[in-house]
């Protein structure tokens, strides 16, 4: 590939293989307007999904709490505003930057999912919401959350999964693949990311299998909860 080729490949989205230099720039180009487009995508779903993955977290002063592929802290803003001592953090610099500006107070901190810049056994809780998706090594990065989380604490992974009701399985599958990147090309500065976003999400292990994927990381006690039919699920896990 010419080295013009590969500057448009990385400014517009990232290929399924994941390569973390090509998601990064692809979550770069979108940063500015991730949030309102994600709003705009999930027909104003992502809010209740926060909600509910907050509740489970159950933040509390006095807790400490990694926030894995934080973006622009939307996911972590609830977490500081119930007294937890959050870290948001992410590996797309232009996610950070979004975030320092628009939640200046929120410790935002650039760091790799598969090798956190953290101290073993550091966090009651390690979530990631919408994240783990788009890591190269999901087992890997299940097993740096482990590392870094306290015994008896938790991990929390809020991410697309699949519907449990057949036929609204096959009108989600439509919107994914059909309605989502239409939408993306009016919404979006960056409307080939969405298309990434469509695959990976197809691409994604379901409930069980994922469930499945966190135990074998050292993780015990799993269980999950499903949102709007299973379009999302919650996924937790104590370290023993």
């Amino acid at each position: 590939m010419s080295l013009l080729l590969r500057e448009t490949a990385l400014m517009s989205r990232a290929n399924m293989d994941k390569n973390p230099d090509e998601v990064a720039a692809m979550f770069d180009g979108v940063a500015k307007r991730y949030d309102l487009v994600n709003d705009l995508l999930s027909l104003g779903r992502t809010k209740a999904w926060r909600r509910a993955t907050t509740a489970i977290i159950a933040p509390a002063p006095g807790m400490k709490i990694l926030d894995l592929a934080a973006g622009t802290g939307s996911s972590s803003e609830p977490l500081a505003a119930a007294g937890a001592d959050v870290i948001p953090a992410d590996f797309s610099e232009g996610m950070l930057a979004a975030g320092r500006k628009a939640r200046p107070h929120l410790p935002f901190t650039f760091a790799d999912a598969l090798n956190l810049p953290f101290a073993d056994g550091e966090f009651d809780v390690v979530t990631i919401s919408f994240g783990l998706r788009n890591t190269s090594d999901i087992d890997k990065a299940l097993r740096e959350a482990l590392r870094v989380t306290k015994k008896g604490g938790r991990i929390v992974i809020a991410e697309f999964s699949s519907p449990t009701w057949r036929p609204f399985r096959t009108i989600y599958t439509n919107y994914l693949m059909r309605a989502l990147p239409a939408i993306a090309k009016k919404t979006s500065s960056n409307p080939d990311a969405y298309i990434y976003l469509a695959e990976s999400i197809r691409a994604w292990p379901n409930q069980s299998a994922l469930a499945a994927k966190i135990e074998a990381a050292g993780w015990s006690q799993i269980g999950w909860t499903n949102l709007t039919f299973g379009v999302v699920a919650v996924h937790m896990g104590v370290k023993a």
